[in-house]
C-alpha cells in the first residue's frame, strides 16, 4: 500500500503557500538583523516626509522589528495595531492548517461587509494618529 499522495489540484495551493510562508521568512529575517531605528536600511516614509502627517502604516516596521525581538510593549508604542494584526494572522493561518489536517471543520466565510469596515477603519486610524492628543497612535 502507498502513502496518499496530495491530490494535483491542491498542488498549485500548497506551492504558493510555501512560496509566501518563505519568502515572509525571508523579510523577516532581513528585517530582524536590519534595525528600522538606524537610518539607511529603509526608505523613508513619502507621506511623512511629504507632508508631515503620519501615514495610517507609519511605524508598522519599527513594530515588527520590536516583536522580532521580544519587545512587546515597544511594538504597541509603536504601531497599536500591528501586533493584534499578528495574532490575527497567526490564528487563521493555524485555523487553515487545521481544517485542512481535519476536513470536518467548517469553511472560514468572511462577509462581504468586512472589508469596506477594514478600509475605513485604516482611514480613521490614519486621521485619529495625526490629531492633537492622540499622541498615543502616534508611533514613538
Amino acid at each position: 500500500m502507498t502513502a496518499p499522495s496530495i491530490a494535483a489540484s491542491t498542488r498549485p495551493r500548497l506551492w504558493w503557500a510555501v512560496a509566501g510562508a518563505a519568502a515572509g521568512a525571508g523579510g523577516l529575517a532581513w528585517l530582524a538583523t536590519h534595525d528600522p531605528n538606524t537610518p539607511g536600511h529603509y526608505p523613508a516614509c513619502f507621506l511623512l516626509s511629504t507632508t508631515g502627517y503620519y501615514c495610517p502604516a507609519c511605524g508598522g516596521t519599527r513594530a515588527t522589528y520590536d516583536l522580532l525581538h521580544g519587545d512587546v510593549a515597544g511594538a504597541f508604542a509603536r504601531h497599536p495595531v500591528v501586533p493584534v494584526l499578528y495574532v490575527a494572522l497567526g490564528l487563521v493561518v493555524v485555523y487553515y492548517v487545521l481544517r485542512r489536517r481535519f476536513e470536518r471543520l467548517p469553511a472560514l466565510v468572511v462577509p462581504t461587509w468586512v472589508w469596506p469596515v477594514a478600509g475605513a477603519a485604516v482611514l480613521v486610524f490614519g486621521v485619529l494618529r495625526n490629531l492633537p492628543g492622540m499622541e498615543i497612535l502616534s508611533p514613538a
